[in-house]
């Protein structure tokens, strides 16, 4: 499901020209298919990897959203410690206050 959609994705921002990097730790998926990704970064997606890759990469923004529960998570957890902010990285897509309030299941059901 998300690698389907995560390629797609990748597709799409290709033929906007645009650079993709890729952090995923599973080498079995259509995302980290050679000629995919412009990078690929096998790590596990959690706050410090992620963290590094963005120091070295520089993105203007990321995709949470394409990375499951997991993508979720690290990008919630990014947050709030303020790493997208320290980097000036966007976020792109669903914005992030609409992510954490889905991953509260009492603020989700108000």
């Amino acid at each position: 499901e998300f690698d389907y959609s995560g390629s797609q994705a990748i597709k799409a921002l290709h033929e906007e020209n645009i650079q993709t990097v890729l952090i995923n730790p599973n080498i079995a998926t259509v995302q980290t298919s050679k000629g995919m990704a412009d990078k690929v970064y096998f790590l596990p997606l959690v706050p410090e990897y992620v963290e590094q890759v963005i120091r070295a990469e520089r993105p203007g923004g990321v995709l949470l959203t394409f990375g499951g529960q997991t993508g979720l998570n690290c990008g919630v957890d990014l947050q709030r410690a303020g790493i997208f902010e320290k980097y000036g990285v966007r976020i792109l897509g669903t914005p992030i206050d609409a992510i954490i309030d889905t991953e509260d299941r009492k603020i989700f059901s108000e």
